[in-house]
């Protein structure tokens, strides 16, 4: 008897599991996405700033492209897709940071500036923009050039994983 009880409460939960995961939204790690978007392209990212790297724009692309690839059940498509991402950076600063006596710093911020696009070609509605700015602090005595590719992955990720999130719950 309690097998038989185990085993139907197994089928009651298999059964309800199912029938959530089935309904309306597409649900992961907190994100929605509508069941009548199925494909997305990111368009190249345009970086405005001279002195940013110049592969900025494809450092950008690609980490939106992986987020969404791996976080979601949306496929790629350049060619008729169900929603569009655009971007530009427009902010790419070295700053000097926490003042020491004296005049001099201990340390500089990398900081970017970037305004994403969000289109729903589904439902013109779902349009938004946004601007997104994240830094990050680093020793100022420490060989930048040997650092600004770790500095600009820590950035770019919190940028892509914020956009991401905002264009899935309804930013």
């Amino acid at each position: 008897m309690k097998l038989r009880l185990n085993l139907l409460n197994t089928i009651l939960i298999l059964t309800s599991i199912i029938i959530i995961s089935s309904c309306g939204f597409y649900r992961l790690n907190g994100v929605s996405i509508p069941p009548d978007i199925k494909s997305y392209y990111v368009e190249t990212i345009i970086v405005k700033p001279n002195n940013a790297p110049p592969d900025l724009n494809v450092v950008f692309r690609e980490a939106l492209r992986k987020k969404i690839r791996e976080e979601s059940r949306l496929t790629e498509n350049e060619n008729n897709p169900d929603a569009i991402f655009t971007g530009v950076v427009d902010g790419y600063r070295i700053t000097p940071v926490a003042p020491k006596e004296g005049n001099t710093t201990s340390f500089s911020r990398l900081e970017i500036d970037l305004k994403f696009e969000y289109s729903n070609l589904k439902n013109e509605e779902d349009f938004s923009n946004k601007r997104y700015s994240s830094f990050i602090d680093f020793d100022r005595n420490a060989d930048f050039s040997s650092i600004e590719d770790a500095l600009i992955i820590t950035i770019v990720d919190d940028i892509v994983t914020r956009a991401f999130n905002d264009a899935f719950t309804n930013w």
